[in-house]
């Protein structure tokens, strides 16, 4: 009798195993798996209060590139690169000129009667006019040029390959270059997960370089030591997430940031000292999972914007 209730028992126990594996089968399933608590969601971050945001968007130009690339604005003119060329168009949205590239552009920067054009890493100089001054020499092989600044007396250029930023004379002359490391020892430098690492120059003359990896934005002397930076890591709309944000960027005329990001697509202001300011385009504005639109602001503070996904320029006032 003993052993017949043992063997009872253990038939009852392996039936009991039996159901929770069948159990376990079953909720795995696609259609009966329940809410995963850890899942990354942005849907919720996609909605801005309206009373946040300050700009309208008032007109937009399409463009005929296939692949645009960048966009900047000087004086009353848009120069827009992509295609193996440098579009320069007028505020009204009507093409002025057209500059033939010899290879897919970068990054294009203007400074004075001068367009400063990254092609195969490489400078290329030309006047307004589209003639080709000079080309400066080609960077390393792993280097990849993401953007361009210019001053009275430098032309800074930012290597994503390298994680470096180089500093030039207008002669093309290279006189430093710097990896964004705050003193000797330390571990902070530019972190660069993907290609995106914009610089840029206040009306101050002060250089800014984005650290993506470390959502910061920093200021640096000429010989690339770090003066100040701000940062701000979060999903909220104050701050920025991912892998690497801001994507771009540029400055208003009073000196605040127009922040561009990518992954949760959305353009925002900053103040100067970094906090907050406003948003200037809404997740909802832009594709889902779309790219970062490059930015750029005419003389007014109008913000105009490279939809990449949508291949035109977004323009937006102040409300």
């Amino acid at each position: 009798m003993k052993n017949k209730g043992i063997v009872i028992f253990l038939i009852v126990l392996a039936v009991v195993i039996v159901a929770i594996i069948a159990g376990d089968y079953l909720s795995d399933k696609p259609d009966k798996t329940g809410p995963n608590p850890f899942e990354y969601n942005v849907e919720n971050f996609k909605t801005v209060d309206s009373t946040l945001i300050h700009f309208k968007e008032t007109r937009n130009y399409r463009i005929a590139f296939e692949t645009p690339t960048a966009i900047t604005i000087s004086g009353e003119k848009i120069y827009l690169a992509g295609d193996n060329k440098i579009q320069v168009i007028g505020l009204d949205g009507n093409l002025l000129s057209e500059i033939a590239l010899t290879g897919m552009p970068q990054a294009v920067e203007v400074f004075g009667e001068k367009i400063f054009v990254a092609i195969n890493n490489a400078i290329n100089l030309f006047t307004e006019t589209g003639s080709l001054l000079k080309t400066w020499p080609d960077l390393a092989d792993s280097a990849l040029v993401t953007s361009v600044a210019a001053s009275a007396t430098s032309v800074f250029v930012a290597d994503a390959g390298n994680r470096k930023v180089h500093r030039y004379n207008h002669d093309g002359q290279l006189l430093a270059s710097f990896d964004g490391k705050a003193a000797e020892g330390e571990l902070h430098g530019f972190i660069i997960p993907s290609p995106y690492f914009d610089i840029d120059i206040n009306t101050d003359g002060d250089l800014w370089v984005v650290n993506p990896g470390l959502h910061s934005l920093e200021n640096y002397t000429e010989e690339g030591n770090l003066r100040e930076h701000w940062n701000n890591t979060s999903m909220l709309l104050e701050g920025f997430s991912g892998c690497c944000n801001p994507a771009h960027y540029c400055f208003l005329p009073d000196g605040r940031f127009v922040t561009s990001e990518k992954g949760l697509v959305r353009i925002k202001i900053h103040k100067q000292s970094g906090e907050f300011d406003g948003v200037v385009a809404a997740p909802t504005k832009f594709k889902a999972e779309g790219e970062a639109p490059d930015v750029a602001v005419d003389t007014t503070g109008n913000v105009y914007a490279l939809d990449f996904d949508k291949k035109m320029i977004r323009v937006f006032e102040k409300k």
